[in-house]
């Protein structure tokens, strides 16, 4: 029970930091990037990739980095062209672009079997120690990076974020330049996944191709749209309502002998419940955005 608990809050707090960067550009800048989770399989390959050659983690973690913020400088380079919601269509099509690539290129990744054997980042402490400082790691991050995403929001630039996200037209109007906002905020959001991810590579000691589903990138989603968009305190209780409904169903499936289709089937049933509750009764989330009024 111990270990399972360790185990949940650590891969939530993964989520967290995850979820912190896609609300920096959904929340605040109202970007539709349904190809987030590209940002954290860059990181976690990049790790992967450079601990195979012999590099250190850190090394990892900031080639991850580099390569994240590329990919987003290029994605926003790529939405001057593009309507949101094409713009959203292109995210994802290239989070699955960069899974083929993942699963067809063996040389480099390992192809459909991975990069295995990772080390963990604290295999010398004697148990639990290392999992137990793994997730101190996390949580600490983790209060970092909404300090962090609080602080950026409140102050002028996440101002113009929210300006650009509302009336486009106004801040342009104002001297804001709109593509420099979008491209700021996605390749902050990108270098902030991909911490998470090159942790998240470390601590399962795997990397392969199904960490860029599509399906984690709207599992994401749904957290923010739980939480609510735009608030650092809603997305962080979005993604704890979401693992805590994860972390249920194992004592559902032993509780009614449930098999393991059921159990998997029942995961999805009430997280889409508690999402389909949000939509109905709090369509802006449990913890909705502030906006300051003008009286």
């Amino acid at each position: 029970m111990f270990d399972f608990l360790i185990s949940s809050l650590t891969v939530a707090g993964l989520y967290g930091i995850m979820a912190l960067g896609l609300n920096l550009q959904a929340g605040a800048a109202g970007l539709l990037n349904f190809g987030h989770i590209a940002f954290a399989g860059l990181g976690a390959y990049a790790t992967g990739i450079a601990i195979q050659a012999g590099w250190s983690p850190l090394s990892g973690a900031a080639l991850g980095i580099a390569l994240a913020c590329a990919l987003g400088w290029a994605i926003a380079r790529l939405g001057r062209q593009l309507a949101s919601d094409y713009w959203g269509i292109a995210t994802l099509a290239i989070a699955e672009i960069l899974r083929t690539v993942a699963t067809n290129e063996g040389w480099l990744t390992g192809g459909a079997q991975g990069i295995s054997a990772l080390p963990s980042l604290f295999d010398g402490l004697p148990r639990p120690w290392p999992a137990l400082a793994f997730l101190g790691l996390v949580l600490a991050l983790l209060a970092l990076a909404a300090w962090a995403c609080a602080r950026v929001t409140g102050a002028r630039f996440g101002r113009a974020l929210r300006l650009m996200r509302e009336e486009p037209a106004l801040a342009r109007c104002m001297g804001y330049d709109l593509k420099s906002l979008k491209t700021r905020a996605i390749v902050a959001s990108a270098a902030l996944t991909a911490i998470a991810g090159s942790l998240y590579a470390h601590y399962m000691s795997f990397v392969g191709p199904d960490y860029l589903l599509s399906a984690e990138t709207f599992l994401l989603w749904t957290m923010l749209m739980i939480g609510g968009l735009g608030n650092t305190a809603g997305v962080l209780l979005g993604v704890l309502l979401v693992q805590a409904a994860y972390a249920a169903v194992p004592f559902a499936k032993d509780a009614f002998q449930l098999n393991s289709d059921v159990s998997g089937a029942l995961r999805l049933g009430l997280i889409g419940l508690i999402l389909l509750a949000c939509l109905l009764w709090r369509s802006e989330g449990l913890v909705p955005e502030k906006l300051r009024k003008i009286p």
